[in-house]
């Protein structure tokens, strides 16, 4: 399976714009904590059967998900779990974190 993709450029307009849509941090915890994408929940593997029903109950909802970088296979395996548990309209932000600071663009830090 392959995830629809989305760019830098088009995230950004989506959080610019106020879209309704959830951004997904595939990471650990801790690095979640440090940093993240402004908005971005926090869904590790790990957590993705028991909590994304009720993080997200619409399985229509898009859902953009996303990690470290173009090496980190995190959001891959985040997102096709999410599409194997029904959601319809998943996509992934393949540069990640890494892509977004090194366009000038900030994160949210500190707590969860």
């Amino acid at each position: 399976m392959t995830l629809p993709t989305i760019t830098l450029d088009e995230l950004r307009a989506k959080l610019d714009a106020g879209d309704d849509f959830v951004l997904v941090d595939a990471l650990a915890p801790m690095s979640y904590a440090r940093s993240r994408l402004p908005g971005a929940v926090n869904l590790p593997l790990e957590w993705v059967d028991e909590r994304a029903p009720r993080q997200i109950p619409d399985l229509d909802t898009e859902v953009v998900v996303y990690c470290v970088d173009l090496e980190c296979d995190s959001s891959v395996r985040v997102g096709e779990r999410l599409a194997q548990l029904g959601y319809r309209n998943v996509r992934h932000y393949a540069e990640g974190k890494t892509g977004w600071v090194k366009a000038g663009l900030p994160l949210e830090r500190g707590g969860a």
